[in-house]
């Protein structure tokens, strides 16, 4: 599948990539094995419930990761840059620069007696070697590009000042300060009310338009992605459970795990009364993972050979592959049988 995207179509290429952490004797292994790619200008979503690695997955390209990780894979290109071969001292360039992020908590992700000014000069003096009227003035354009009012006013205000809305667009506006090609989105409205959520996903849809940077949004929540990203990874128990463009994922959907996740989710737009179901039991643990599908134990689908071993993807187009040992006609009859 990742043939059929050419090398200058890419801006992150991933294979095989493996994160472990070693704590107290014991290894947890957040990340099992995990390749894809974003490409040039595009939004890609990656979803997924708490736990199944999609953060971790985008801090371990980072080199965002504590001590007690082992971060190891086969490739991983940046613009066809080896990060495999960076060192740190290059990968913290890179950081913010060329790749940025965007946390999902910024109330912790603010320095609460730092102004809202210090924090966005200080990027634009490290990054872009601006002096400090540049640099404020630079800040002043940032803000109002990202929706706050009265930006030379902000700029001497705390964070604790600002709702949560606004401190999200703090953090965006952090991000664009070095114009990065990539900009990588940690569940950014999370905590928000629906209103707030709304703009904050219309700004990240605007940017992406008036800046063509491409776009990672992590996310557990599927009505989050559906009129905004282009394709969508779901990831659960450490492994990229399927891949597929959002059409592809939200009406012809080939793994089991991302039937239970759209099943959970309302659909209020199309009248559509069917009664909701909730995905049965726990994420497994990732100290002791499964030998076989991590999500044999909570799927209504599973036999035996399900928990013999990770299936391998069947690729179903060019864009769409699932991690399941049945076709989709297989589940179709299955799911036929169970009701």
């Amino acid at each position: 599948m990742e043939k059929t995207k050419k090398n200058d179509e890419k801006i992150l290429s991933v294979e095989n990539i493996h994160t472990t952490f070693h704590t107290h004797g014991k290894s947890v292994k957040a990340v099992r094995g995990v390749s894809f790619h974003a490409d040039r200008q595009e939004i890609l979503a990656v979803v997924g419930e708490s736990g199944s690695g999609k953060s971790v997955l985008m801090k371990s390209i980072l080199g965002l990761m504590p001590e007690n990780a082992e971060v190891t894979a086969d490739q991983m290109l940046f613009l066809d840059q080896d990060m495999m071969e960076m060192t740190p001292e290059q990968l913290r360039k890179m950081r913010g620069k060329e790749i940025a992020m965007v946390f999902q908590d910024p109330m912790t992700a603010l320095n609460p007696v730092r102004t809202i000014g210090f924090h966005l000069t200080e990027v634009l003096k490290r990054h872009r070697g601006m002096d400090n009227r540049s640099a404020r003035k630079e800040a002043v354009a940032v803000l109002e590009q990202v929706g706050i009012p009265s930006p030379e006013k902000r700029l001497g205000q705390y964070p604790h000042e600002f709702s949560g809305g606004m401190r999200q667009r703090v953090l965006i506006a952090m991000a664009l300060c070095c114009r990065p090609k990539l900009l990588i989105a940690d569940e950014p409205t999370t905590a928000l009310d629906v209103t707030i959520q709304a703009q904050i996903l219309e700004l990240l849809k605007k940017l992406q338009d008036e800046t063509g940077m491409s776009i990672i949004l992590i996310t557990h929540d599927l009505g989050v992605v559906a009129s905004l990203s282009s394709r969508i990874l779901v990831m659960y128990g450490g492994l990229l459970m399927e891949e597929g463009l959002t059409r592809e994922i939200f009406y012809a959907p080939r793994h089991p795990y991302t039937r239970a996740l759209l099943q959970a989710v309302p659909k209020p737009q199309t009248g559509d009364k069917k009664r909701l179901e909730p995905i049965p039991g726990m994420a497994p643990s990732l100290i002791d993972p499964p030998d076989g599908c991590p999500f044999a134990e909570r799927c209504k689908f599973a036999c035996e050979e399900c928990e013999k071993g990770i299936p391998k993807y069947r690729i179903y187009s060019d864009t769409q592959r699932a991690m399941c040992i049945f076709s989709a006609e297989e589940l179709d009859a299955r799911e036929r049988k169970v009701e």
